[in-house]
């Protein structure tokens, strides 16, 4: 639990798939909060960064969300935490998220249903554009 009470550190990136609605209207609100307090977040496109340093592609990426600290790469509910803990309005919530059992929880919850259905949206609205076509 330690981990996620920690200090802030100014290298904290959040990647986050922005061409996703939901993904981009949650974040901007995470983006908006952290701004406004000087907090040391960082929010990256998933469109926009180097992924392969990461050893990540862009469609591993898009599949849920994941963070950078201190050169370590975190995805999905470990992603969350250490994101919600870098705020104090969400620190709480990464603290009872993070507890034995919920954390379990929340991990499956998160990996079995909702990273799974914003991905298939996001599949659904790139195949749209592609068959669209350019303009």
């Amino acid at each position: 639990m330690a981990l996620y009470v920690r200090a802030m550190t100014p290298d904290t990136t959040v990647i986050y798939n922005a061409s996703c609605p939901i993904c981009s209207r949650e974040i901007e609100l995470y983006r908006r909060y952290s701004t406004a307090r000087g907090l040391p977040l960082r929010f990256d496109d998933l469109n926009t960064v180097q992924l392969a340093q990461w050893n990540l592609t862009p469609e591993d990426a898009a599949r849920r969300l994941h963070v950078i600290e201190d050169g370590k790469l975190l995805s999905g509910t470990d992603a969350f935490l250490t994101m919600w803990a870098r705020m104090p309005r969400y620190r709480p919530l990464a603290r009872i998220v993070g507890l034995p059992g919920i954390r379990h929880i929340a991990a499956l919850v998160y990996e079995a249903a909702l990273a799974p259905a914003l991905y298939a949206l996001h599949r659904r609205r790139v195949r749209r554009l592609e068959c669209k076509g350019p303009l």
